[in-house]
């Protein structure tokens, strides 16, 4: 794969935002929202809307805020929202993931940003990246009303996502997992994030620099760097791309060809034959699609989808 020269997070603060701050009932927890508006939006002319779903160690903001003034700049509402146990949201134990959770709470965030009066409640699209991209999927599949999808960099296979790991680092994660598991008390927590060839859940495609430089371009907020052990129990058995065959709605998915953290199985996708997938590949790994001088390029593929599937007039 041809690296891109040096990583540079996009300059987006000339971007003007009306922020709107909210809760949501899901899972037991009160999880933290907010919607992204542009200046001039009112009840009176609702916003068609984008709903956006972090990754595995994702919370409100992070990387992802270069997306997010963008599509509001364009003209979209956009909402974000913070899992059960992460970010702002309430919930315990905090810092666990579990995808079929994660997926209900996506669902719970969906009605939430329905009932926002800024919001054109049927002009929706689901944005995911990541982890949470097999999320988008399988809503995808189960939301025919929505305009369409976005998935970038998805996780679709959890399997292949593991199996690119080491022997000895599933070998790790497995035996660090069951003792969380089974044993009483916090969790015990693993680093999400991790300089290459440490210890922790990422520490591949450039995952411990893209961290810095999201949070040199974040410098109010505090990252907790870390994931239950248990969580990674669960990674083989979560494979989305097994409900691509579900999705009724257009589907832009955008697969990094240099991926090792969530390989993309362009194999399967294809053999899935949905005529509603829209598959865009670019040269890169899990993390160059977030900063420049990747990040325009990616833009607008997923800016041509949105004029098409949830155009503004």
């Amino acid at each position: 794969m041809n690296r891109p020269t040096e990583r540079r997070y996009p300059d987006t603060s000339h971007v003007r935002v009306r922020r709107v701050k909210s809760t949501f009932q899901a899972e037991g927890a009160l999880c933290a929202a907010t919607l992204h508006l542009p200046p001039d939006a009112t009840p009176e002319a609702p916003r068609p809307a984008i709903l956006m779903v972090g990754g595995w160690g994702s919370v409100q903001m992070a990387l992802t805020s270069s997306f997010v003034h963008r599509f509001v700049e364009a003209g979209y509402a956009v909402m974000e929202f913070d899992h059960p146990g992460w970010g702002d949201s309430g919930g315990f134990p905090r810092q666990g993931i579990n995808p079929w959770r994660r997926r209900r709470v996506s669902d719970t965030a969906l009605v939430h940003l329905k009932a926002q009066p800024w919001v054109a409640a049927d002009r929706i699209v689901l944005w995911g990246t990541s982890f949470g991209g097999g999320h988008v999927v399988d809503l995808a599949g189960q939301h025919p009303e929505l305009q369409g999808a976005i998935v970038q960099v998805p996780m679709l296979d959890g399997l292949a996502a593991t199996l690119s790991m080491s022997p000895l680092r599933q070998l790790q994660f497995t035996a660090l997992g069951l003792i969380d598991l089974l044993k009483p008390g916090p969790p015990l927590c693993v680093p999400t994030l991790a300089p290459p060839g440490d210890f922790g859940t990422m520490d591949r495609d450039g995952a411990w620099d893209a961290l810095q430089r999201a949070l040199a371009a974040w410098p109010n907020r505090r990252y907790d760097n870390r994931v239950a052990a248990r969580s990674t129990l669960t990674m083989p058995f979560y494979r989305p791309w097994k409900r691509l065959k579900d999705v009724q709605v257009p589907l832009l998915i955008l697969g990094a060809t240099g991926d090792t953290v969530a390989p993309f199985v362009a194999d399967k996708v294809a053999r899935v034959g949905n005529p509603k997938l829209q598959v865009v590949t670019v040269d890169a790994d899990h993390f160059d699609p977030y900063f420049e001088p990747l990040f325009p390029q990616v833009l607008q593929h997923q800016l041509a989808f949105l004029a098409r599937v949830l155009p503004l007039n």
